[in-house]
């Protein structure tokens, strides 16, 4: 550590959690990967059949609208498909784009950060879904100062573990006054604090809303709107910068179906949890719903720009990323082209930049 006596002590990363080394390793496997990465792509216009872009995604109501797009074919019109390839835990998620194993992904914020600080050649092209983000305590708990000396969970290098910092130092803490228990897939966090197992948590709608349903007791600290303002990002879409060199015209594909998903989304919110439940969301149909307002898609996020890289400095903080990010690590380039492209689209939407 830097020395920072506000910083957590890394002695917290107790079993079942992922350690830090373990991640930091998972993330070095993109330098060993770069030169070999290989690209399903190529030029939608010209293929006979569509183009199969390899992805991960997360586990919350953010990647929402990426889901439809695979369910309902949205980028075949286009010439484009997605094909998920499945990981194991929420840090392969980020790794395995990183190391090229795939061309796009559904990623918080902060581990595309963390990517692009090892040298990931990556691009934010979009956003997903925004807030979302909420920290869960047990009965008994009501404010930051009632979490001193409890044991809070989360995930490394996540937005969700952003909120907590965040949250805390609003309150003129740090994570040297709560333990931190780092924790590898989502229900696997959320059954931790409805089985007692923790004293809080911050968890991913609609993780979070389950929880709140399923412990007695248990309250809302913080949906981070309080911290940050409505409408922060959590999740965006990112590429590999390779497949922007060799066929944008399929990152435009997926992007304009992102819109239509969340066009989709927006005007029928029911009949897309309902095809993405519990297939996708480890909940259930009544808890999902009720979930899916709190955490909407938003794929126009070039709003959020400046919030994501004030975000860095907390990474730094904790020693995950070297130096602060730019913003070259943006590409909205695509963005704006689908949306001129598109305008009746674009102004159906309910939640946009513009």
């Amino acid at each position: 550590m830097s020395g920072d006596p506000t910083l957590p002590a890394r002695a917290l990363l107790t079993a079942p959690a992922i350690g830090r080394r373990t991640l930091l390793a998972r993330t070095a496997c993109i330098s060993g990967a770069l030169a070999t990465s290989r690209l399903t792509c190529a030029n939608p216009a010209a293929a006979a059949t569509p183009v199969t872009l390899k992805a991960t995604h997360g586990t919350g109501l953010c990647n929402c609208p990426f889901f439809l797009v695979k369910e309902r074919d949205l980028a075949k019109g286009d010439g484009v498909q997605l094909d998920f390839v499945t990981t194991p835990t929420n840090a392969d998620i980020a790794a395995l784009f990183g190391a090229g194993v795939v061309d796009v992904s559904v990623v918080p914020y902060t581990n595309f950060m963390t990517l692009y600080d090892a040298g990931a050649p990556v691009k934010i092209v979009a956003g997903s879904g925004v807030q979302g983000c909420v920290i869960v305590a047990q009965g008994g708990i009501n404010s930051a100062a009632d979490l001193k000396g409890k044991t809070i969970g989360t995930f490394q290098a996540d937005t969700l573990e952003m909120l907590p910092l965040d949250y805390l130092k609003k309150a003129g803490m740090s994570f040297a006054d709560v333990k931190v228990r780092y924790f590898n897939t989502s229900p696997e966090l959320a059954q931790a604090f409805i089985g007692g197992n923790i004293d809080a948590m911050c968890h991913i709608e609609p993780y979070a809303t389950q929880a709140l349903v399923s412990r007695k007791g248990a309250v809302k600290l913080s949906d981070g709107t309080d911290v940050y303002g409505p409408l922060y990002t959590d999740c965006v879409l990112a590429v590999r910068s390779k497949l922007i060199a060799e066929n944008r015209p399929a990152v435009k594909a997926l992007i304009k179906a992102m819109m239509v998903a969340q066009q989709q989304e927006e005007a029928d919110r029911a009949a897309a949890v309902r095809q993405t439940t519990p297939k996708y969301f480890k909940t259930t149909f009544d808890a999902a719903l009720d979930a899916a307002t709190k955490q909407p898609a938003m794929v126009d996020q070039r709003r959020n720009q400046e919030f994501v890289l004030a975000r860095a400095q907390n990474l730094k903080d904790l020693r995950y990323i070297k130096a602060l990010p730019s913003a070259a690590i943006f590409d909205w380039s695509m963005l704006e082209e689908v949306i001129a492209e598109n305008a009746p689209l674009y102004g159906s939407l309910s939640l946009k930049s513009a």
